[in-house]
């Protein structure tokens, strides 16, 4: 039963006193009355709630710092991407968003990360609005109400959105701030009202304490077959990661984080995240029909009076969202567990046109392109972008996550990668015959087929070719697929435009990697070799 009281003598160990109301443990249809009720989203007609994020339509990773502190100084890499936070830095901050709270309310939730037992974490999210506490309650894994009675948080994220920071005051970078202090079990969010910062804080925090247990933390998505047979598909943001774990003939285990243990493969969430520009019911079937009551909708543009989401408008941001639990899925694991993967796939979007389609990878090759973490960002997709695509190499597909050193996490996925005999696949769901502007994007239909091959051991024992730039082992034909589409120079027009396109994109690998100088020697041999 959720309780609500004006008492906030629960919450005084994390520094929040003298609240408003402080509403625990809400349900659904409760936090949706409160959010309509309170000016903070509406109700589309398919039922789900609908919140505009305004300036803030993605992460903020360059303003999230991280306390540094005797316990953690020499394990975390420190850097532009785990910036170093001084404790009494953090400190007065937290006491001046405690004093910014006073009076005002608050809802909390008590939740998992982590479907794992063994594993699991207990954490606490404390928000400002009604809507990410939907988002939270949706999204992280439900404790039952006994739980809630009994469990002690070991995180607890505090979101504040409309308290704006000041770094001449508070020693950050701009009026957006992620604080995330691991030995108080406390992250603050503040200045932004992006819900995605509250689930990847977490995710953070597992990346952090996993490898510690002997598990390996992945940004993944992963599902399941008939056979038992798990798949995982790494990938960035844009790459499909979403779109095809979400498979009609598969159980979906989770969309986007994922531990790697003894006993297999567990979702630290209970709940997808599914980017929904250009959604389509006839593409992404499921993921439509979850958008619906429960659901939380970030940025999507809905009529004015019919409340219809209109979810091919960018105006606000390509990067619209939709969040919603599991269950909501028609094809989806009770448990969110899975045994040890049998395929994995590593998805790069190539907006240069050069990666071919589909290649099957070497233990040593796999353990490349995992480091590399390869993606390409469109032009005139940022403010400060070119005309031209720009080559995204984000370190184990997810850079701004892990806070250990990358090779902690390489190592952990190349040694799971040979002792169970993983097939490992790079699958470029870019463009083919031209970079972006010129080619076309590989159809998803194609891809589909590709991955259907691959995790069904359809390509075991097929024919390959080497690709002379880049040393990866294409097959040379693939089931509903064209086999000139796998020979991507072939696809071009100007072969020789592709070979300069190709050697270029391949010298862009090889200077990435050298941030791993202690890369193992044949991973690092395993690379690009044609630059």
């Amino acid at each position: 039963m959720a309780i609500v009281t004006t008492s906030s003598q629960s919450l005084a160990e994390v520094g929040l006193t003298n609240l408003g109301n402080v509403y625990w443990n809400l349900s659904v249809p409760q936090l949706v009355e409160h959010a309509v009720a309170r000016n903070e989203a509406v109700l589309a007609s398919n039922g789900a709630l609908v919140a505009a994020t305004g300036l803030r339509t993605g992460r903020s990773p360059k303003d999230k710092f991280i306390v540094r502190t005797p316990e953690n100084a020499d394990r975390i890499a420190w850097g532009k991407i785990n910036q170093p936070l001084e404790p009494a830095v953090f400190d007065r901050f937290r006491a001046r968003l405690s004093a910014y709270l006073q009076g005002r309310d608050v809802f909390v939730l008590d939740a998992w990360a982590g479907a794992d037992p063994a594993h699991r974490l207990p954490i606490r999210v404390v928000a400002a609005y009604a809507w990410h506490e939907l988002f939270a309650r949706q999204l992280f894994i439900r404790m039952t109400p006994e739980e809630q009675a009994t469990s002690k948080p070991a995180f607890t994220v505090i979101a504040a959105p409309e308290f704006l920071t000041v770094p001449q005051i508070d020693g950050t970078r701009s009026e957006t701030t992620i604080l995330v202090n691991f030995e108080q079990g406390l992250i603050l969010i503040a200045g932004t009202r992006y819900a995605g910062e509250i689930k990847k804080s977490i995710f953070g925090v597992m990346n952090y304490v996993l490898p510690l247990q002997g598990v390996f933390p992945m940004h993944c998505s992963a599902n399941i077959g008939a056979a038992g047979d798990v798949a995982l598909f790494f990938g960035l943001s844009g790459t499909g990661k979403t779109t095809l774990s979400t498979d009609p003939d598969r159980q979906l285990i989770g969309d986007d984080e994922h531990g790697w243990g003894d006993n297999g493969v567990f979702n630290f969430e209970g709940g997808c995240y599914a980017k929904c520009i250009n959604l389509s019911q006839k593409h992404e079937p499921q993921i439509w029909n979850a958008i619906r009551f429960g659901s939380v909708v970030e940025n999507v543009v809905v009529d004015p009076v019919t409340r219809v989401p209109d979810y091919n408008d960018g105006s606000l941001t390509e990067n619209t969202r939709a969040a919603y639990p599991l269950d909501l899925i028609e094809n989806s694991t009770p448990d969110g567990l899975g045994g040890h993967p049998s395929s994995i796939l590593l998805l790069s979007a190539d907006a240069f046109g050069v990666l071919p389609p589909l290649s099957i990878l070497t233990p040593e090759q796999a353990t490349y392109y995992f480091l590399s973490g390869y993606t390409a960002k469109l032009a005139g997709t940022e403010a400060d972008m070119g005309n031209e695509p720009e080559p995204d190499f984000s370190l184990c597909f997810g850079a701004p996550f892990f806070p250990l050193p990358a090779t902690i996490y390489s190592k952990m996925f190349r040694q799971r990668v040979e002792e169970h005999k993983v097939r490992v696949y790079l699958v470029n769901t870019g463009w083919s015959g031209g970079p972006y502007g010129v080619g076309e994007r590989i159809s998803l239909p194609y891809t589909r087929a590709m991955v259907s091959a691959a995790v069904s051991g359809a390509l075991d024992k097929v024919e390959t070719w080497t690709d002379p730039i880049f040393g990866l082992h294409v097959p040379t034909a693939c089931p509903d697929v064209p086999s000139s589409l796998l020979r991507p120079r072939d696809t071009w027009k100007d072969g020789a435009a592709y070979d300069r396109q190709a050697r270029e994109l391949a010298q862009r690998f090889v200077e990435n990697f050298a941030n791993f100088p202690d890369a193992d020697p044949d991973v690092r041999a395993a690379g690009p070799h044609g630059a």
